[in-house]
């Protein structure tokens, strides 16, 4: 999780929505990705370049041979269901996340209720680790003066209302 707070530190640090990814496989880091596409700059924020997308859009390019199901996607917030439907088709069979999404976090969707693609995945969801840290990010990404993105959400209201 500390190589996806690097990510989400580096989107923040140009102006992006503070989210990192890192896929892992057998110990190692196969993918990575941040957040962009949220800057003040964009007349219209991207609502597809999640890190998550990010993440699996380099594993597909680098065409390495391995094992999804033994693979691991760490985030430092809760993928939304864009990005948890693309994890569950990927054969990523772990989720791990750091801070809850209550306004667009998608893990906690009953998959039994889903068509059989999902609901036959067998993906596992760990919550919550270094969720302080990540807090900590998305507060100062909310509390940033000239931060547009998601503005007065209740994303925003939740996170600065977070201890």
């Amino acid at each position: 999780m500390a190589l996806a707070l690097g990510y989400a530190e580096k989107a923040f640090s140009q102006g992006e929505f503070p989210v990192g990814a890192v896929i892992v496989c057998g110990g190692r880091v196969v993918a990575e990705g941040s957040r962009v596409g949220t800057t003040r700059e964009l007349a219209r924020p991207s609502e597809i370049d999640h890190a998550e997308i990010r993440a699996l859009r380099q594993l597909e390019r680098l065409g390495q041979e391995f094992d999804p199901a033994e693979a691991v996607i760490f985030s430092t917030m809760e993928p939304c269901l864009m990005c948890f439907s693309a994890i569950i088709l990927s054969g990523i069979k772990q989720v791990v996340y750091a801070y809850e999404d209550p306004m667009g976090g998608g893990t906690g969707c009953d998959l039994d209720t889903l068509a059989p693609l999902y609901k036959s995945s067998g993906v596992k969801v760990v919550a919550g680790v270094t969720r302080k840290k990540s807090l900590d990010l998305f507060k100062r990404f909310f509390e940033k003066e000239d931060n547009v993105y998601w503005k007065d959400s209740l994303l925003e209201r939740y996170t600065i209302g977070q201890l």
